[in-house]
């Protein structure tokens, strides 16, 4: 009686209990069950560690709005070589209303136009990640986030002691110019003054001493920035004549840019390039020379660099412990039910019929193969 009771109170507890337990086949240890845990949660290490490092991956955004800033002045940063003396050479910014820039920033160095071979070798290396950019146009952005104030990308020094005569001119230096539409141009002769424009002394030089072969190592617009390429950074052109002209048509593109380590109000721009032999005989006019016609475009990109919140990459390592634990079962229950009916159609593993053992004429629990009536 009283064992009875406690089998009633025991039926008691379970019913009132707040959370049932599930069965033992639920929780029991199975083959499968423990190599599909051990794939999930692999796989759940192996997808949190590479959504680390884009959680500590940035991007750059690009924004683009007008350019309301006219009055501003742009700044030219020059740094070009060229294989003539400096006393036969001028540069010079004539803009669009026809205002003559002075020259005062630059400076002119007689220098030797031929390379040392560490030069050479940087000049090289410069060459091909400029090729390298113009193919894979993602890799700015790489450059955007690398920079570093400071960080030297001009020419180095020479590193031996020059022997030959100082038979080229580099100037070098930054101009302030109006933000319209201008042209930069280096040629024969020193730039003066003229109430319809300018001119340049050009007639005491002999055209036997032409030669505007010519290396631009940095050219940019805006606030210099150290560690960015520009388009006809390490340019390099060799004169096939004496009489010829190198024209480059610049369109400037005013950029913010903000990132982790710097912030900076600069320019990008792009370029189409032209030379020809000035031969007047031909009908190919000209004067011969280096110009550089630039134009200001009235939009504005605003390059930002940003990293995904702390909150969204929880989110997304919480979205990923979740996936894969749903998937993986679904996956096993649905595995498991294919392999429940095929075996059932083959009468395979649990379903396989159980074997009758007859001994003395019982069967397992002992019961008469006969009854006595069927006997009779």
């Amino acid at each position: 009686m009283r064992r009875l009771s406690r089998k009633k109170a025991l039926n008691l507890v379970k019913e009132l209990d707040a959370f049932p337990k599930v069965p033992e086949s639920y929780v029991e240890t199975t083959a499968s069950g423990g190599t599909v845990s051990l794939i999930a949660f692999t796989a759940m290490a192996l997808l949190a560690f590479f959504e680390f490092f884009v959680y500590q991956d940035t991007w750059m955004r690009y924004q683009y709005e007008v350019d309301k800033d006219f009055s501003s002045k742009l700044r030219i940063n020059i740094d070009i070589t060229v294989a003539m003396r400096c006393q036969h050479i001028g540069a010079d910014v004539l803009d669009l209303a026809e205002t003559m820039v002075a020259s005062d920033g630059l400076e002119y160095e007689p220098v030797i136009f031929e390379l040392s071979p560490q030069q050479r070798l940087w000049h090289r290396t410069l060459l091909l990640i400029q090729d390298r950019l113009r193919e894979e146009h993602s890799l700015q952005d790489v450059l955007f986030k690398s920079i570093l104030k400071g960080s030297p990308t001009a020419l180095p020094p020479r590193e031996d002691t020059p022997t030959q005569p100082l038979s080229a001119c580099r100037i070098h230096g930054h101009l302030y110019v109006n933000k319209v539409a201008g042209n930069f141009h280096i040629t024969v002769g020193k730039a003066i003054p003229h109430p319809r424009g300018h001119a340049h002394l050009a007639a005491l030089v002999s055209h036997e001493t032409y030669n505007f072969s010519h290396r631009i190592d940095h050219l940019s617009f805006g606030e210099e920035v150290p560690g960015i390429l520009n388009p006809l950074d390490g340019t390099e052109k060799i004169c096939a004549d004496h009489n010829q002209m190198f024209q480059y048509f610049i369109t400037v593109v005013p950029t913010k840019l903000h990132t982790y380590k710097i912030s900076a109000d600069t320019h990008q721009y792009s370029v189409t390039e032209r030379e020809r032999v000035i031969n007047h005989a031909a009908g190919s006019h000209g004067v011969s020379g280096i110009f550089m016609k630039y134009d200001i475009s009235s939009l504005m990109v605003t390059v930002t660099e940003q990293h995904m919140p702390f909150w969204q990459f929880l989110v997304r390592l919480c979205g990923i412990v979740g996936g894969i634990f749903s998937t993986t079962g679904m996956l096993h229950g649905f595995v498991g039910f294919c392999v429940d009916i095929f075996c059932c159609r083959f009468k395979l593993g649990v379903y396989r019929p159980k074997e009758v053992s007859i001994s003395d004429g019982l069967v397992n629990n002992h019961t008469p193969l006969l009854s006595e009536n069927s006997a009779h």
